[in-house]
């Protein structure tokens, strides 16, 4: 097929063009399936945790303080990543890391001992991210290759691996599978879609760094880290908070407290999904600046709220608003002048890592000595930050990116 940019062509038909071109592009969803494959993963382990907690004789407070080996493996991987870029082709590193990740995480929900498991939470922390610095570095690549936008598709493709490895797994529960037994049928699929894809991954033979050291950021690139954190706070509170604010505040019956979390992820997917043509016609700066505003009405809804169906409304405003914001960061950081790709990706990272990792502990010391619902307020303000630091950003332009018109009918499956 052609596709084609037209004013004149509704909306909703251009992002189907856009969503349908992604899929058919062989080396573009090849590294697509990396972003599921990452949640997949990820989504099967989350379930998994109530039982490892049991079988390895955890509490709340031990298991708390394991699960933060995982980020210093990721923080690891981040002072690393330089050295391991400027030797490793990106597509053979695509291959094996991404392997890598599926057996770690067969042994990790199957550890038989607190050493392995915490071995093995260190190095899916360290695997991961060298994972994400790959993928993400490749979609960069693609899109000047194609003078397309992936990136948000290729997000999307993480928030769809999600929302099914959470159904999947409540299925396989349902049906006496246990997580031990998941995570192999899980990993064994994934393995074989990746080992299928290789000649597609492999073509990716670029060396994405070629300098030893990362440089001290600038105000422009602690900009973006800053809004990458303030996204990922926002993703990470609503995560681990939404249920709880909507039991302890919103008084809603057990049956509904996941609504709230659903309609953000709904919300996040579908966004994501559609978000490079939206990014393609309306300018990235626009995007992150509006995407950001509609996150803080989102959150000023959640907090003003007297009837559930306000609160969970204003959920999925997060959604909405949050959407987009991390892939318009992420091929920001890709484009720094002067700054390698691998560069810029780890410095807007740890921006996200510590919104991530500290987001929901300032809101539950926050609620400790207030209330929820005032500790939620914070993420108004943060949100309105975030929309000022992205207008003042120079990183962030609102220059559509040219679409060339492209015969995809050879790459179809």
């Amino acid at each position: 097929m052609y596709f084609l940019e037209s004013d004149n062509v509704i909306l909703k038909d251009i992002m189907f063009q856009n969503i349908r071109s992604f899929f058919i592009t062989k080396p573009v969803l090849a590294v697509g399936f990396l972003f599921a494959t990452s949640s997949l993963l990820f989504g099967t382990w989350v379930a998994a945790i109530p039982g490892i907690k049991e079988r390895l004789q955890f509490s709340d407070g031990s298991l708390g303080l394991s699960l933060l080996l995982s980020p210093l493996g990721a923080i690891t991987g981040m002072l690393l990543s330089t050295r391991v870029f400027s030797k490793i082709q990106v597509g053979r590193w695509m291959m094996s890391g991404y392997l890598v990740l599926c057996v770690l995480m067969i042994l990790q929900i199957n550890s038989f001992n607190r050493p392995m498991f915490w071995t093995c939470l260190y190095l899916y922390g360290f695997f991961s991210f060298l994972n994400g610095v790959s993928s993400n570095s490749t979609v960069n690549l693609l899109e000047k290759k194609y003078s397309r936008l992936f990136m948000s598709t290729c997000h999307g493709m993480y928030s769809l691996g999600g929302a099914v490895s959470a159904g999947l797994a409540g299925f396989l529960f349902a049906i006496h599978i246990p997580s031990g037994w998941q995570i192999v049928m899980v990993s064994a699929s994934i393995a074989l879609v990746i080992i299928s894809n290789r000649h597609y991954l492999l073509s990716n033979t670029d060396i994405i760094h070629s300098r030893s050291g990362i440089k001290l950021p600038s105000i422009t690139i602690l900009g973006i880290s800053f809004i990458c954190m303030v996204t990922f706070m926002a993703e990470g509170c609503v995560a681990d908070w939404s249920a709880i604010y909507m039991k302890e505040v919103m008084h809603a019956p057990k049956s509904i407290l996941s609504f709230g979390y659903a309609g953000f992820s709904i919300a996040m997917t579908l966004g994501r999904l559609n978000g490079d043509q939206l990014i393609t016609r309306i300018g990235n700066k626009r995007i992150v600046i509006a995407g950001s505003l509609v996150a803080a009405v989102g959150f000023l809804m959640v907090v003003i709220a007297t009837v559930i169906p306000v609160a969970i409304t204003g959920y999925v405003l997060v959604g909405v608003g949050c959407s987009c914001i991390v892939p318009v960061l992420f091929s920001a950081s890709a484009n720094i002048p002067g700054v390698s790709t691998v560069e810029g990706f780890a410095m807007v990272t740890t921006g996200g890592l510590v919104g991530f990792l500290t987001g929901p502990s300032l809101i539950g010391f926050i609620s400790e000595k207030t209330d929820l619902s005032k500790s939620f307020s914070l993420l108004i303000l943060m949100a309105l930050l975030a929309a000022v630091a992205a207008w003042r950003n120079k990183f962030l332009t609102n220059r559509k990116l040219p679409v060339s018109v492209q015969d995809f009918d050879e790459q179809l499956y």
